[in-house]
Order: structure tokens, then sequence, then C-alpha cells
């Protein structure tokens, strides 16, 4: 299974001598739905790809399915009026209990305290984020029930469409943008790569191909909103949390908080993508060598070995 992670293309391109190297010939199914009204301005990726992109029109189809099923459009829109409340309501707790967390390790304490009230605090956090993914499996199960995907003919033909453009691929690209919509739009559409196919994801791209897709930015106008967590991933590259843009949106000179966010998310590794960024994954996943990932000691080192 070949899968690559790149960070943002905006300002390095790396794009296209990254798929020369994986697929030299053949169509490359791209999905740029993250850009939802500019998914059709592909002419700077067309010439990248030299004429071999193929698009999915992800966004387009799906406004074709909102303006086409009356069924599912309204299902769709409590659904989004029932994750926006969950998240409210979600952010609201994991803030109250990731200050907690931060002010008790501002505070000056015998070292064997400290660490209790680290493990004990970052405990109660992870909870918070089991407790809100759940909580979005069960609304994910009621838009199910409510109109089923299987029963839409829009739907049904669309995802028709898109597998058999994925069948004639020679590998995947997926862009980035709003990450929220991509991953609809690829959930909608049934777009999960066979593991002998390919698949590049860049950006909101990469972080859709992990377990969980992880918000940040410590440079918002509102200040350091925390990390959150939004919905489970492709699973693609496992065991990864995709930090894109990481200088620009993470405060990687504060060792305190990155501890914090390595502990929370213990069960992977918090990956940094940041522009120029290419991370070759191993046949299970692994990371290589080189990439770049936050450690327990809050700092940011390149892994020695494969892992």
């Amino acid at each position: 299974m070949r899968t690559v992670l790149l960070g943002p293309q905006r300002f390095r391109t790396t794009l296209g001598q990254v798929i020369g190297a994986v697929v030299p010939d053949g169509a490359v199914a791209t999905v740029t739905a993250g850009w939802q009204d500019r998914e059709g301005n592909t002419g700077e990726l067309d010439a990248i790809l030299g004429g071999r992109g193929r698009h999915l029109n992800l966004y387009g189809r799906l406004s074709d399915v909102l303006e086409t099923d009356r069924r599912f459009a309204e299902a769709a829109l409590a659904h989004r009026d029932a994750v926006d409340e969950l998240a409210g309501i979600y952010s609201a707790r994991l803030h109250s209990a990731l200050e907690s967390v931060y002010s008790v390790q501002r505070r000056r304490h015998r070292p064997d305290l400290a660490e209790a009230a680290l493990a004990d605090g970052v405990r109660v956090v992870r909870g918070i984020d089991r407790w809100y993914l759940e909580t979005l499996d069960q609304l994910y199960g009621e838009l199910q029930a409510a109109a089923p995907p299987e029963d839409s003919e829009p739907i049904s033909r669309h995802r028709a469409e898109v597998a058999e453009a994925l069948r004639q691929a020679a590998a995947v690209a997926i862009g980035g943008g709003h990450v929220g919509v991509l991953l609809r739009c690829l959930r909608l559409f049934d777009v999960d790569p066979p593991p002998q196919l390919p698949v590049i994801g860049w950006s909101a791209g990469a972080m859709c191909l992990t377990d969980r897709v992880v918000l940040y930015n410590d440079f918002g106008p509102r200040g350091a909103v925390g990390s959150e967590v939004w919905d489970r991933g492709l699973s693609r590259a496992p065991r990864i949390v995709a930090l894109p843009h990481a200088r620009r949106r993470l405060r990687l000179d504060d060792p305190m908080v990155l501890r914090v966010l390595v502990r929370r998310f213990a069960d992977a590794r918090c990956l940094l993508l940041d522009d120029g960024a290419r991370v070759d994954l191993g046949p299970s996943g692994e990371l290589p060598a080189g990439a770049r990932v936050i450690g327990d000691d809050g700092a940011v080192h390149n892994l020695q070995e494969p892992s």
C-alpha cells in the first residue's frame, strides 16, 4: 500500500515531483471538494499533473444531491444542525478541561505531583474526546436511518460514477481546503481507495487519511483555541495525527502545551507537515526515518528510525 502525505502546496509545490515518482503513467483521480465553490478551478493542478488529472467533482456531486433529493437534503440539514450543537458542547467541555490541565502545569510542584496531575488531567480530556466521537457516531447513525444513501437515486448514481473513475485511475490525489466539507464528500460518495491504489494527500487531504481529524490554531483571531477532534478519517494513515501548517498554527515554542497534546493522542504520532514536507508511509502505515514529530518532551524531533 503506497500512501504519501504532503504539506501545504500553496507556497512550495512538491506534488508534481511526487506524482511522477509514485505513478509515472496513468490517470490520477483528484479530489478538490475542500475548495468548495472553487472546485472547478483546476488549471494549476492540471498543469502540475501534466493533463493526467481526472477530477471526481465531489462538491458538485454533493450540490446536485442536495438539489434533487429533498429527503436526503432535509435529513442532512438536521444532521448538520445536530453536529453543530454537539461541537459547541464538546468545545465548552474540552476547553475547560484543557485550561485546568494547563493551569496546574504552570504552577510549581514537586515533580511527582506535577506528573500525577498531568496524567489525571489528560485522562479527563481523552474521555471528553471519546464521548464526542461516540456521540458523533450516533448522529451519523441517525442520518443513515433517516435517509439511507443507498435509497437515493442521485447518490447511488454518483457513487457508481466515482467508483468507475477510481477503477480506471492509477493513483488518487486528495487536496486541501475545508476539511469538514472534504470529509463529508469523501464519506457520502464512498471514496475509500483500495490498498493497491497509491494515494497522495496534502494539507487537509492528508488529515482526512488519518484515523481522526484534529483541528488546531494557536494564532487565530480569538487567540489559542486548543486542539479539537473534528471527525474520524479514512484510516489510510493509521496512528498519525496530521498537523499541516504547523509553524503557522502551533506554538512550537511552548513545550508544556505540546506535551499535553502528545499525551492526549498517545496512541498516535503527532506529525508536522509544513511547506515542502513529504512523508512516504511504510506498507502498514509506518512513519519513515526523518519524519518530523512532536516528542514526549514537547519538542520537535526527526525520527531516527521507522516507527
